[in-house]
């Protein structure tokens, strides 16, 4: 069964809850905990009534709040994957490396150990295996440079196909079910973006490869200020951190408005349209459930970029 988890207002505690028939969920306590104050007891059983008479409220005074910022990860894609395709996504599993596996392995436990987490993933070894690549240039080892850079092209290629296959699940669905899944996320976007005029902008923040919030602000009109600048092959500047968009009302002298329907967004950990061209990270004109990307690497003003230049998990302008 699924395992949700609350914790709203005056809970002292995250609780988790799992359903027990279709609308009804029961509160799952470990050993020496207590209930939460709104059930009766452990063993009552409660539904979406009760659950949205704890939330609503909590969310509405939450969203007015002078700053707010949204942190999206992977159960935003599984979940709208699964209202759309009845699946979830595409997962991050740990990859095969034809050599030093071991040592890539080993680093890579140990940085998720030094990070709080108890077990390495990709993206551990994706650093590792970037970090040894430099040492064994510096070091001279043409022969093992040029094997891992492979091993690393050909992760990378087959982690992109992955992503854009989550993104082909949703967008290929049957239309019914992919319209309501765009539905519900709109509505969970423009909850919160939808703020007075005079609050600090909506941050959304995601560790998300995938371009699912990027679809998800085009349906809703919602417009992102990500730091990238330009049309056809538009170019990050970190300098640009505040920039904004304003407008004058009709008729009304005065400073500046903001314009409604504005967010600023920042993808943490790259994203799968996202290369590194020389000193510079570009985004590229990847359709959004294409099949791969590498036709969309061939363009003359990339320079022949590989899979390996993909600003995936790893720090930009780090390679």
């Amino acid at each position: 069964m699924a395992l949700n988890i609350i914790k709203v207002r005056d809970d002292h505690q995250p609780f988790k809850f799992e359903p027990v028939e279709e609308g009804r969920f029961k509160i799952s306590l470990d050993e020496g905990e207590e209930a939460p104050s709104w059930v009766a007891s452990a063993d009552q059983d409660f539904g979406t009534k009760e659950l949205r008479s704890r939330i609503e409220p909590w969310l509405t005074s939450l969203f007015q709040s002078e700053h707010l910022s949204l942190l999206a990860g992977s159960g935003l894609t599984h979940a709208v994957h699964y209202l759309a395709a009845g699946t979830g996504a595409a997962g991050m599993g740990a990859v095969a490396f034809s050599n030093h596996q071991a040592e890539i392995n080993k680093a890579a436990e140990e940085a998720a150990e030094r990070s709080g987490r108890k077990k390495g993933n990709l993206e551990d070894q994706l650093r590792v295996a970037n970090e040894l690549l430099r040492g064994l240039e510096i070091l001279g080892k043409a022969e093992e440079v040029e094997k891992l850079a492979a091993d690393l092209d050909a992760t990378l290629e087959a982690f992109s196909k992955s992503i854009l296959l989550s993104e082909t699940g949703i967008a290929s669905a049957d239309e019914s079910t992919r319209e309501q899944a765009f539905n519900h996320l709109v509505t969970f976007l423009m909850s919160f973006a939808s703020r007075s005029g005079v609050r600090d902008r909506l941050n959304i923040f995601t560790t998300n490869y995938d371009r699912l919030i990027e679809a998800g602000a085009e349906f809703a009109g919602l417009h992102l200020l990500d730091r990238f600048l330009g049309n056809l092959m538009p170019i990050f500047r970190s300098s640009r951190l505040d920039l904004d968009m304003h407008y004058n009302p009709p008729g009304i002298r005065g400073e500046p408005r903001y314009l409604e329907g504005v967010a600023r967004f920042t993808k943490l950990h790259g994203s799968v349209d996202w290369v590194q061209v020389g000193g510079d990270i570009r985004r590229i004109g990847l359709p959004f459930g294409a099949e791969e990307v590498l036709p969309y690497l061939k363009a003359p003003g990339l320079g022949g970029a590989s899979t390996h230049k993909l600003m995936m998990g790893s720090t930009p302008l780090a390679r």
